[in-house]
């Protein structure tokens, strides 16, 4: 019997020495018990949703509903072409497929307020309706590449200068992508994401292909090519770059050459079709008024 009580009293004793040492036991690191805190923070979200938000996501999320009812799988082509434009959300694509099903709805609705000819305005406002955003994509797409393209010698000039300071090609673009932020903001973005896919894990020359690829300019494969070149030979990255900055700054004063030779003829049109019967008219209407009136002076 004594032994049973002792046995007992020992595991009493164990049990609230246990319960005593249990917080300092079982004590969340400082890193969980940070995160605990956050997950469970009563304090209020101060953001507002507000209706134009609501209503957009309620028109991705039946898009992206509706697609994925009719099978439609996601085109990786169409995935390149707004990462051309500058759209990397994942839900350009549904937004997208819904443009490209309600606006040929709308141009069908208006086609039938027409009220002479009716089939014939419903077809061709629905035609126009499902090309329109196909062409809003291309003109979205040519803008972007033009802008980058004028952007490439001012970046190529602060790259070889950063890199001429002792920066590394990896930091010399994290560096421009900052400074190019606001005057330059599409070739700040491209930089940032060929920074996000090296730290990503993705090797440098790869990660500047698909820039290539993804931007289709014929300056970036040039530069990926040159790159290619200096990492295969071993040549000195700062005299490839001054080199092809210089060429770049070449190629734009032939294209800014080119089209100031273009203008004379695109200005033609212009003056045989506006200009030279304004011309005509200010120069022979006193002349043949003064002729009319001779004219009559003499009939009489």
């Amino acid at each position: 019997m004594p032994l049973i009580l002792y046995s007992l009293l020992a595991l009493i004793i164990f049990g609230v020495v246990l319960l005593l040492l249990t917080p300092n036991l079982f004590r969340p690191s400082p890193e969980i018990q940070r995160f605990y805190n956050i997950a469970t923070s009563t304090r209020e979200d101060r953001r507002t949703i507000g209706g134009k938000e609501q209503i957009q996501s309620r028109l991705l999320g039946m898009a992206a509903r509706l697609r994925i009812s009719l099978g439609l799988a996601e085109d990786k082509r169409l995935k390149a072409r707004l990462a051309a434009a500058g759209i990397y959300s994942n839900s350009g694509a549904d937004a997208y497929f819904a443009a490209q099903f309600l606006v040929p709805l709308a141009g069908v609705v208006i086609g039938t307020l027409v009220g002479s000819n009716m089939l014939f305005a419903v077809i061709s406002l629905g035609a126009i309706g499902y090309l329109l955003p196909d062409m809003w994509l291309k003109r979205k797409i040519s803008s972007r590449r033009n802008r980058i393209r004028r952007s490439i010698p001012d970046a190529l000039d602060l790259m070889v200068i950063c890199v001429g300071a002792g920066l590394g090609l990896d930091q010399a673009l994290l560096r421009i992508s900052n400074e190019l932020v606001m005057s330059y903001p599409d070739i700040a973005e491209e930089f940032n994401q060929v920074n996000l896919e090296q730290r990503a894990g993705r090797p440098r020359l790869e990660a500047w292909k698909n820039l290539a690829d993804r931007s289709q300019i014929e300056e970036f494969t040039s530069f990926v090519s040159m790159l290619t070149q200096t990492d295969r030979f071993g040549t000195p990255i700062i005299s490839a770059l001054s080199r092809f900055s210089s060429d770049i700054r070449i190629k734009r004063r032939q294209r800014a050459e080119e089209a100031a030779a273009k203008t004379k003829i695109k200005i033609i049109f212009p003056l045989v079709l506006f200009i030279f019967p304004c011309i005509f008219i200010v120069l022979l209407a006193p002349a043949l008024l003064s002729i009319e009136s001779g004219m009559q002076g003499i009939g009489k």
